[in-house]
């Protein structure tokens, strides 16, 4: 016996309002529809911004500002590139991006996973707290700055400053490096790290070798004011 074909809410952004689209989304969460596909966002604005209910979206085309931001739960995924913000504050859930992300995706992200398939620009994790981030591409600039939890991979080149300020964040990176951060350094693979990378790699549904990658992360220096190291701070 087949199973039954779930419905799809479908919501098109040129006949409705994104505080209607985002209302909609919150009151699903107490037994509304599940399954949702945005039509035309057309770079609109935090899009799907404050769900917290295990929710199935397509976004057919690019986003604007902060899409997905404190996501809770729920599974999104975008048919094209974001803008500054996505996945901002992240607390559980996946957000996948088929395109390219502007600056700060994810920051403070405390939980859930960021897959992005092209590149990141500047500030990807800053002050991550708990995300995982998978990125295809490249990360610019100060990429896991005050990074504090969680891991970010990246699968081709990163910035200058990458994991400035760094805490326990576990930094991965396939291609070359700029620049390191203050207090950032190159460090060796143990069993867990490559258990840690290999399962992330897997669950973004990214097909590369862990061998090919080097890790990075905080030489532990400036927990502490140090007077030593004050031209670090």
């Amino acid at each position: 016996m087949g199973t039954a074909e779930q419905t799809v809410e479908v919501v098109d952004l040129t006949e409705t309002t994104i505080r209607e689209l985002n209302q909609r989304l919150h009151d699903a969460a107490d037994g509304g529809p599940q399954n949702w596909r945005i039509t035309h966002p057309n770079g609109v604005h935090a899009i799907g911004a404050g769900i917290n209910a295990p929710l199935e979206i397509d976004i057919d085309g690019h986003v604007g500002y902060y899409c997905a931001g404190m996501n809770k739960e729920a599974n999104i995924r975008i048919h094209g590139s974001a803008g500054v913000g996505l996945a901002e504050n992240i607390m559980s859930g996946t957000v996948i991006v088929d395109g390219d992300t502007s600056q700060s995706a994810a920051a403070t992200g405390r939980g859930g996973l960021l897959v992005v398939r092209g590149n990141a620009a500047a500030r990807c994790g800053i002050s991550m707290k708990g995300v995982n981030i998978v990125v295809e591409g490249n990360v610019g600039h100060l990429s896991a700055f005050m990074a504090q939890k969680g891991a970010l991979v990246v699968c081709g080149d990163a910035g200058e400053a990458l994991g400035d300020s760094i805490y326990e964040t576990h930094i991965y990176v396939r291609g070359s490096v700029a620049e390191l951060g203050a207090d950032c350094i190159e460090k060796d693979f143990k069993e867990f790290h490559t258990a840690e990378l290999t399962g992330l790699l897997a669950e973004a549904g990214v097909d590369a070798d862990p061998a090919d990658f080097k890790r990075y992360g905080t030489a532990r220096k400036l927990y502490n004011f140090n007077i030593d190291n004050a031209d670090a701070y």
